[in-house]
C-alpha cells in the first residue's frame, strides 16, 4: 500500500494488486500510453489528459508532474515510511549536517551563508577555485549555519573544515 500526498495535505491511500489498482478502496479505471519518454497521454471517465513527469526524487519520494499545462507535486510514502510515521522516526531519512570539508585544495572565491542562517540540501553555500576552475560547493543536508571557519581569498587544503553546522 502507498500513501499519496498533495502539498496542501490531501492523501490517496493506493493499493496495487495484480490487475487493477485501487484508490481509497475503490478500482482506479483509465488507460495510459507513453508517448515520449518521460510523457503519457491517459483517459480517465472519457477525458483526455497529457501528463509529463516534471521531476522524480526518489529519495525523498516527491514527484513534480505537469497534468495539461498544470503542475502538480506529490509526495509517495510506502508501507515502510508510513511504519516509521507511526514509530515517530519518520524524520530517520533526512540527512544531517555537522561540517562541510573542502573537497579539494583551492582558493575560496566567495561565501554565500553566514552564521544563523538556516540551509536546506542542495542550496549553494561555498565557490572553491580549483585547477582555474570554480566549483559551487552546495550542502549535503539540512543545517544551520553555526560557523565559518575560513575567509574570502584563502586557500584551503583538502578535507579542511570550511563550514560548522
Amino acid at each position: 500500500m502507498l500513501q499519496v500526498t498533495t502539498p496542501n495535505g490531501k492523501a490517496w491511500q493506493v493499493e496495487l494488486q495484480k490487475d487493477a489498482i485501487l484508490l481509497d478502496g475503490t478500482p482506479f479505471n483509465w488507460d495510459i500510453s507513453p508517448i515520449g519518454p518521460r510523457t503519457f497521454h491517459i483517459l480517465k471517465d472519457n477525458k483526455s489528459y497529457t501528463a509529463e513527469v516534471v521531476q522524480a526524487d526518489y529519495q525523498a519520494k516527491t514527484f513534480t508532474f505537469k497534468i495539461n499545462g498544470t503542475t502538480h507535486t506529490i509526495r509517495v510514502k510506502d508501507r515502510f515510511d508510513l511504519l516509521l510515521d507511526q514509530l515517530g522516526m519518520s524524520d530517520a531519512n533526512i540527512q544531517k549536517v555537522n561540517d562541510v570539508k573542502a573537497p579539494m585544495p583551492g582558493l575560496i572565491l566567495e561565501i554565500k551563508v553566514k552564521p544563523g542562517q538556516e540551509v536546506k540540501k542542495g542550496d549553494p553555500i561555498m565557490i572553491l577555485e580549483a585547477m582555474k576552475m570554480e566549483n559551487i560547493l552546495k550542502s549535503p543536508g539540512d543545517g544551520v549555519v553555526k560557523e565559518i571557519k575560513v575567509q574570502v581569498r584563502q586557500n584551503v587544503e583538502k578535507n579542511q573544515v570550511l563550514i560548522l553546522f
